[in-house]
């Protein structure tokens, strides 16, 4: 797998897998706790944007999968991974993408949208009006200190029940939990400029998914957005043949260049 060095030296593992050249390249940015396979491999969807004939790329972010992962939590502020995939369209040098994200990949993509110009056509999973209230996770359904604790916690019994998921998720991907609980107290809450956002965007969110929350709140804060909603919560929704399927419909769609 290939690595590079990032803009602060942080080496980077990230995946591509060439297309047909007929459509603009697809970056994939996976969720917290999960890395290239876990979020975009094993739920069919590097296989249905392979099948539409799209070049893929994904990022294992810093503290994920199989890129560095520093302990120091000032190695994981919301622009430094938003900065990573800049320098990772540096290093391969495309001018320009559509990029993808799911939960805190959504959160880096909406970032990176808002800053990078490169980034010609956005579609998110995973969030919703958290980001509107918050700018990054919702806070009404999970803070980023219980993710912590449940991740450092040595006696699983002992972990908030909002940090089971992510400590469940964590072990099956066999994360660093250290790493991972960095990146968890990194986040803090502030606002992102939805408004700056003026690409073609897609906003998919499982039905029963409590981290993304009236997601049509979301779309409305971005101009031209549209939304989908999918079956299933926030682990299983990306796993809907429906979340391919809508993703691949509105990376097909011609969009302006």
């Amino acid at each position: 797998m290939p690595t590079f060095a990032s803009f602060d030296g942080l080496r980077l593992n990230y995946t591509v897998w060439e297309g047909d050249g007929a459509h603009r390249p697809v970056l994939l940015q996976h969720g917290f706790a999960a890395d290239t396979n876990a979020n975009w491999i094993s739920t069919g969807v590097v296989a249905a944007l392979r099948s539409a004939g799209f070049t893929v790329i994904s990022l294992d972010a810093r503290g994920h999968g199989r890129s560095e992962k520093p302990h120091d939590e000032s190695r994981y502020t919301s622009d430094s991974m938003a900065r990573d995939v800049s320098a990772l369209l540096d290093e391969l040098r495309l001018d320009e993408v559509s990029m993808v994200g799911y939960s805190m990949g959504a959160i880096i993509a909406l970032t990176v949208t808002a800053a990078d110009k490169r980034i010609r056509c956005l579609a998110t999973g995973g969030v919703g009006s958290g980001i509107v209230d918050f700018g990054g996770v919702d806070l009404r359904v999970v803070k980023p200190a219980d993710i912590a604790s449940a991740l450092l916690a040595e006696d699983p019994s002992t972990v908030p029940p909002s940090g089971v998921p992510f400590r469940l998720l964590a072990d099956a991907t066999g994360g660093d939990r250290q790493a991972l609980a960095a990146v968890a107290l990194a986040s803090r809450e502030g606002r992102l400029d939805l408004s700056s956002i003026g690409v073609p965007t897609l906003v998919l969110a499982g039905e029963q998914d409590q981290l993304a929350a009236e997601p049509e709140r979301l779309a409305a804060a971005i101009a031209g957005a549209r939304l989908v909603r999918i079956p299933g919560d926030h682990m299983t929704a990306v796993m809907s043949p429906a979340f391919a399927e809508a993703l691949v419909s509105f990376l097909s769609a011609p969009h302006p260049r």
